[in-house]
């Protein structure tokens, strides 16, 4: 049987899979953000629920990024501000966000080469 890893580095073989990956990679990055500052809040997702409004499952679904419909800015700042945080919107341009990738991407190659030895 193969290890998430195996599978995930398989899958992004195929050209057509690693173009939805890449195309998917800001939200899963913003997704990741709302789950770390949960856990370093040490706050369930009930909690957050209570605080806001809404029940555990809407607060699930927003975390999964699989509901219908994208959360408004309104809820994500009231996810925030539930756990003493602030949402920060900005719009970047193409070339920036394509230079920060490629620098990103020699770092993990230059760790690779380092920990391959």
């Amino acid at each position: 049987m193969l290890t998430h890893k195996e599978l995930k580095a398989r899958a992004l073989e195929r050209a057509d899979v690693k173009t939805e990956y890449d195309r998917l990679d800001e939200e899963f990055r913003f997704l990741d953000e709302f789950l770390k500052a949960r856990a370093a809040a040490g706050v369930t997702q009930a909690e957050i629920a209570e605080r806001i409004g809404t029940t555990q499952s809407a607060v699930a679904r927003l975390e999964s990024g699989r509901g219908k419909h994208s959360p408004s800015i309104a809820t994500l700042e009231k996810y925030a501000r539930a756990l003493g945080c602030r949402l920060e919107l900005r719009l970047v341009s193409d070339q920036t966000s394509r230079k920060v990738k490629n620098q990103t991407s020699q770092t993990t190659a230059h760790k690779r080469k380092l920990r391959a030895g």
